[in-house]
């Protein structure tokens, strides 16, 4: 088969940054010349020259690329600091930034100057503007630990037997105005980024921590917007008004479904968050039926030493009713105001699209259901949800997990765009023909700009050119979802190096695992218990190994007599090989089933290692 091939004529622009990595010191004594390996494994080794290679050992460094002469089997660089030693959490974490280009600095003199004075009290001109909501029960409910509280809600029963219910959203626009410093740096940084035990903001903390965090019993700007709905989840009303709220009870996940689930308690909070899950469980079922997707994808949290800063355990997160009740109005929240931007903006509206997979990204994931006789409709959202929903295997309780772990490895990326400069608006996964982000400003950027919008469509705030200039917007969508993207990938890589920080510490430990893909020389393995996904390879370096036949339709794998097929149950060990400080990465070994040759005998686990087994 012909393949079309091209060749590169020349190179416009150089993409190069300072590259993280390690030095591998010259073997020649006295030697000023070094190869410096990028952590980066598509960027080529660089030649530098230095005097102190012999502290840079065992270091990370920044090296920066001058010139690659024509000749040179390598680049020459310089050397431009050092990061720390390998292997220290600091160093691995700025390592990771850096690798990410996530903007992390401490925010400039310039960015701060912009910040309100403190003491910082709402005036009368704030409150003549804005729609006096402090007297409603509004509570915010959010994991525990949280400080910055972007959202808060509300459900009360009105005089004419409907129900009013409001989200109220903090009001980020009104501190941070259109191209000032903090604004310009809040839209270069995109998003705050999470990472494990370190959370980087988009915003001064004096905003995302305090004046624009929805905390309870203080006086808060909000931005809302309220339905009157009847009892069936209908809407009858919107409207969107920028408010002054005071959050009745900050609440965790937890606490709000133990005040909804206990009879005894009959206050107005309570009340209201029973009003706000009977009606999200009906939107929730309204947009199910719909064809929105429920995906799966296993979310790991960390138990961190708060002495060591180490983790000490780690869980998969369990999600609770109410987590679903804020999402569900935070949808709804967000489909409302898509539809008003659009229709007062229709040319530089912020949205949000999720694009429908091509065909042929479902392979996996029907051959995958084949092999356990099961059949998965894709032509639509609604058909894959409804045979999602479906799909069985009895005595394997486990399988409709994992099928929809990968569903979801299918999905395209959602993406915001501006209305202007695209005509297909619908988001697949939540089956809905329009879609933004308003629910978040203090940690999305793209919220403020609809924020913005949404304020020059009800006339509360005046506009600005670049709000209404479409290549602009664009311009700005595409920065958003690259920040986005490295966002999303530097918060795995603080999670893989966490999973090997916890397996450092516990040496060698055996666990049950599910088969997620086969490969021509190797399985991968999903641990459960732990979120844990690694890879069994199956040939040998040294010698001869075991013999091997992949079958890409199935797809399976043959080693010796042994058949591996995608959801087979496997035992494996689970340890960490930091044999290279720079790629340390989890190693699996094979158990059960016993391999002659192949797998390995299951290592004796200290006791104080051994957790519940899994119940499938």
């Amino acid at each position: 088969m012909l393949k079309p091939t091209g060749k590169v004529v020349g190179i416009i622009k150089r993409n190069w940054r300072p590259f993280c990595g390690m030095l591998n010191i010259s073997q020649i004594k006295e030697s000023t010349r070094h190869l410096f390996t990028p952590a980066d494994r598509r960027i080529p080794r660089i030649r530098i020259e230095t005097r102190q290679a012999s502290t840079l050992a065992g270091q990370r460094i920044m090296v920066a690329i001058d010139g690659w002469p024509k000749h040179s089997r390598y680049p020459n660089g310089h050397f431009v600091r050092s990061l720390g030693n390998a292997g220290e959490k600091d160093t691995e974490q700025e390592v990771l930034l850096l690798e990410h280009d996530v903007p992390h600095q401490d925010f400039s003199q310039a960015v701060l100057s912009f910040l309100p004075k403190m003491p910082w009290t709402i005036t009368p001109e704030d409150m003549a503007r804005r729609e006096d909501l402090r007297n409603l029960t509004v509570c915010s409910v959010d994991p525990p630990g949280c400080t910055d509280i972007d959202d808060a809600l509300h459900c009360r029963e009105l005089n004419n037997g409907n129900l009013e219910v409001g989200v109220h959203i903090a009001d980020v626009s009104h501190f941070i105005r259109p191209g000032n410093a903090m604004d310009r740096e809040a839209a270069n940084r995109g998003t705050t980024v999470y990472l494990c035990g370190k959370r980087i903001d988009m915003v001064p903390e004096l905003l995302s921590s305090n004046l624009c965090s929805l905390r309870s019993n203080v006086e808060r700007l909000a931005f809302s917007c309220i339905w009157e709905m009847n009892h069936e989840a209908e809407i009858l009303k919107t409207r969107f008004t920028k408010s002054v709220i005071n959050s009745k009870a900050s609440l965790t996940y937890a606490e709000a479904q133990m005040r909804i689930d206990d009879t005894t308690k009959n206050d107005d909070i309570t009340k209201s968050l029973r009003g706000l899950n009977k009606l999200a469980k009906i939107l929730k079922r309204q947009r199910i039926q719909k064809g929105a997707l429920t995906l799966s994808s296993l979310e790991v949290r960390f138990h961190i030493d708060s002495e060591t800063h180490d983790p000490i355990d780690l869980q998969t997160k369990e999600l609770m009713e109410t987590n679903s009740m804020v999402e569900e109005f935070m949808l709804l929240a967000n489909i409302s105001v898509a539809q008003k931007i659009y229709d007062e903006f229709p040319d530089c509206a912020m949205l949000r699209k999720h694009p429908a997979p091509p065909p042929s990204n479902y392979d996996i994931l029907l051959k995958a259901a084949k092999s356990k006789g099961v059949e998965i409709h894709t032509d639509t959202a609604k058909a894959l949800a409804d045979s999602l929903d479906v799909a069985r295997v009895d005595g394997f309780p486990y399988f409709n997990t994992l099928l929809r772990i990968l569903a979801t490895r299918c999905m395209m990326q959602a993406v915001y765009f501006c209305s202007g400069m695209d005509s297909d608006f619908h988001h697949y996964g939540l089956a809905s023909p329009i879609y933004t982000h308003f629910t978040s400003p203090i940690r999305r950027y793209a919220d403020i700009i609809v924020h913005r919008l949404l304020a020059v469509a009800i006339a509360a705030d005046s506009t600005y050119p670049d709000l209404m200039d479409k290549q602009k917007q664009s311009a700005l969508a595409n920065n958003l979802n690259y920040r986005h993207k490295m966002s999303q990938y530097a918060q795995r890589a603080s999670v893989a190096f966490h999973t090997q920080l916890f397996f450092k510490s516990r040496g060698i430990l055996n666990e049950e695992g599910f088969v997620l893909f086969v490969r021509k020389n190797a399985i991968i393995v999903l641990i459960p218990k732990f979120g844990l996904e690694g890879t069994v390879f199956f040939d040998a370096k040294d010698k001869a190994g075991p013999k091997l036949v992949f079958d890409e339709e199935g797809p399976t794998l043959n080693v010796e007599q042994h058949t591996f097929r995608i959801f087979d149950k496997v035992k494996v060990t689970i340890s960490l090989d930091a044999s290279n400080i720079q790629h340390q990465k989890i190693r699996m070994s094979l158990i059960d089933p016993v391999i002659p040759g192949v797998s390995v005998p299951a290592p004796e686990v200290e006791p104080q290692a051994k957790k519940p087994k899994l119940d499938h």
